[in-house]
């Protein structure tokens, strides 16, 4: 199985100065009505791939985080982890019905395996 890039996320100390700094820049609309304090961007065309703003963690900074999809989101992070990859978030099932892992690659970059649910 291929395993494309399928989102990105911006984690950002400051999510709701760092929503509209894109929006304006590039002209990516921000939907931020989600309870969870994620804000999901539509960056107006079908190519390239879609993205979210989501507010970083207290004890890191902001960064940017790239989904990887696999056909197993368990298995994938357990030969990341394997292979030296240290994992943050162990797979968890989304309220969406999709699948995801955080991990940190051997050199500490932060990387999410997904599996999307089928709609």
């Amino acid at each position: 199985m291929a395993s494309p890039v399928v989102q990105f996320q911006i984690l950002s100390k400051a999510p709701d100065e760092t929503a509209p700094f894109y929006s304006a820049l590039f002209g990516w609309t921000v939907e931020a009505g989600n309870s969870m304090g994620y804000r999901r961007i539509n960056t107006g065309l079908a190519a390239g791939i879609q993205g979210g703003i989501w507010p970083a963690p207290p004890q890191t900074s902001s960064f940017v985080q790239l989904f990887i999809a696999v056909g197993d989101v368990s298995a994938a992070a357990m030969k990341a982890q394997e292979m030296g990859a240290k994992i943050v978030v162990p797979a968890a099932k989304l309220p969406d019905g999709d699948e995801m892992a955080v991990l940190l690659d051997p050199q500490g970059l932060s990387f999410a395996v997904c599996e999307v649910a089928k709609r």
